[in-house]
């Protein structure tokens, strides 16, 4: 076999390989809650890499997630949603294009239907404006031209609503992160925690939930990175907004 045959084969192998890496089977206990992390692109600040697999470690400490990581935003372009029940945006599309007309398609229908959505941390400013849509689906998006959020450090998370499923068993806490400052929107949310920034001595929204068609949908700002993911009583938000969207007791 002469060697441009054997790349043209090689490169083919590749591409079907890829496909099917992207078109990502569901776990074998179908007992479980499915959630798939989508991460892979992000500012460079935000070290996903490490993030992604400590997202996954605190979810599955509740022995009802079964949590997928895909590394690739364009996942979304493929039938992949169908096989899960939550699904996790852990990516901000940095200075690229995001996912194109399919992934958004796809991911509409998906909380349209009834699919669970949780959004963390910058995952708020995916499509950076090429996607209308993206905001009345999440409730609220960073908007760029706004301060981002205040210097990284230590504030406390006040509990607006500590009946929510989400946030019930939780008091208020204190946490070292970012405190986002930048969200726009006017989708209606259900408020279910705040923080008071240092800087303007304003309150922001730190955590809320909404609907979309049939889908249950939880935002929250927090993660800025493992520290901020894994303190204080942020794994217990986290399960439990996991758990909400994919319509589970806490």
């Amino acid at each position: 076999m002469n060697q441009q045959k054997f790349l043209s084969i090689f490169k083919w192998v590749a591409v079907v390989c890829c496909f099917f890496q992207m078109v990502l089977p569901a776990p074998a206990d179908t007992n479980q809650i499915r959630v798939l992390l989508v991460t892979g692109q992000d500012w460079p600040g935000h070290l996903w890499r490490e993030t992604a697999p400590a997202l996954r470690q605190l979810l599955e400490e509740d022995k009802r997630f079964a949590v997928r990581i895909v590394e690739d935003p364009h996942a979304l372009d493929t039938a992949t949603l169908k096989n899960y029940s939550v699904l996790l945006l852990h990516f901000q599309n940095w200075q690229q294009p995001g996912p194109g007309a399919a992934a958004r398609r796809n991911l509409r229908r998906f909380v349209k239907r009834g699919g669970g959505l949780m959004s963390v941390h910058f995952a708020c400013g995916a499509w950076q404006g090429e996607w209308p849509e993206f905001a009345n689906i999440i409730g609220r998006v960073w908007d760029p031209k706004l301060r981002g959020h205040d210097p990284r450090g230590k504030f406390t998370v006040q509990i607006v609503d500590g009946e929510h499923p989400v946030t019930r068993g939780l008091k208020d806490f204190e946490t070292d992160d970012e405190l986002y400052t930048c969200l726009v929107g006017d989708a209606p949310i259900h408020l279910l925690a705040q923080a008071k920034s240092k800087v303007d001595h304003r309150d922001y929204p730190m955590a809320f939930t909404r609907t979309y068609g049939k889908g249950r949908v939880f935002l929250t700002t927090l993660g800025h990175d493992v520290q901020a993911f894994t303190n204080s009583c942020v794994p217990q938000l986290l399960r439990q907004g996991c758990a909400w969207t994919a319509s589970s007791p806490p």
